[in-house]
């Protein structure tokens, strides 16, 4: 058995794997693909972000929210803006500025067109 058909074998019996896809929305992979970029380029540890989204996971369960993989990529997303904050990667200014510009560009954007950043003008 190749390695591929083993990892398909494994994966195929592990409990709360079925049909469904591992990603609910395509910014859900993005971001873990980001964060793993950012380990590998050393500005923060596998055990940084391993904490940093514990610590997350942990204020959704205490307040109340459900565990279901929507609140977990939400509490991912809030793990990632933390760690890139303290690393000096970014900016809380940084961050408003393109979550404006994303808003921007959705508004500006034509009902079942794809969404493009650069609707939303320049920063």
């Amino acid at each position: 058995m190749s390695g591929r058909d083993a990892a398909r074998d494994a994966s195929a019996r592990l409990p709360g794997l079925d049909a469904r896809p591992g990603f609910d929305e395509p910014w859900q992979a993005a971001l873990l693909a980001i964060a793993e970029t950012l380990i590998a380029r050393g500005l923060f540890g596998a055990g940084e972000w391993s904490a940093a989204l514990g610590a997350e996971r942990q204020r959704d369960a205490d307040a109340g929210e459900p565990d279901d993989q929507a609140h977990y990529y939400e509490a991912a997303l809030r793990a990632l803006e933390t760690l890139t904050l303290r690393a000096g990667a970014l900016t809380e200014a940084a961050i408003d500025r393109r979550q404006a510009r994303w808003q921007r560009a959705y508004r500006a954007t034509p009902h079942g067109d794809p969404v493009r950043l650069e609707a939303g003008g320049t920063e």
